[in-house]
């Protein structure tokens, strides 16, 4: 294990009041919120088991908290209800404000609009 490491490695709890890890060397049986969401699982209300810190030359550390596999539950199945809602959220996403139609993508932040309102000379050149 390189020597900047050796400072985020606190197996015990003693230095950051959490088990900590460095980057990479969690142990089994401990999972970030993604990584347990790549397995279909989720936290369900349990308290943070462990953290892995990873050094940054210029800023402080980035802190990835871990949870225990063994009690992650399911994730919620999801309902109609939300299903219509971000069916809904993501229409609103892709339709432009100018000419009011789904552009079939979603709609950059920084044009504001489509990319045929944005640049209407452009269209018409080709």
């Amino acid at each position: 294990m390189p020597a900047m490491f050796g400072k985020c490695f606190d197996p015990s709890g003693a230095r950051f009041g959490l088990p900590t890890y460095p980057w990479r060397y969690a142990p089994d049986g401990l999972a970030t919120r993604r990584q347990l969401r790549a397995r279909g699982l989720r936290p369900g209300g349990q308290a943070i088991a462990a953290q892995v810190l990873r050094p940054r030359y210029r800023r402080g550390p980035l802190v990835a908290y871990l949870y225990r596999v063994d009690r992650a539950k399911p994730v919620r199945p999801m309902t109609p209800g939300k299903r219509a809602a971000l069916a809904k959220a993501m229409l609103a996403r892709r339709t432009c404000p100018a000419c009011r139609t789904d552009a079939g993508y979603v709609i950059p932040t920084s044009l504001g609009m489509c990319v045929p309102c944005a640049y209407p000379e452009v269209q018409r050149a080709a």
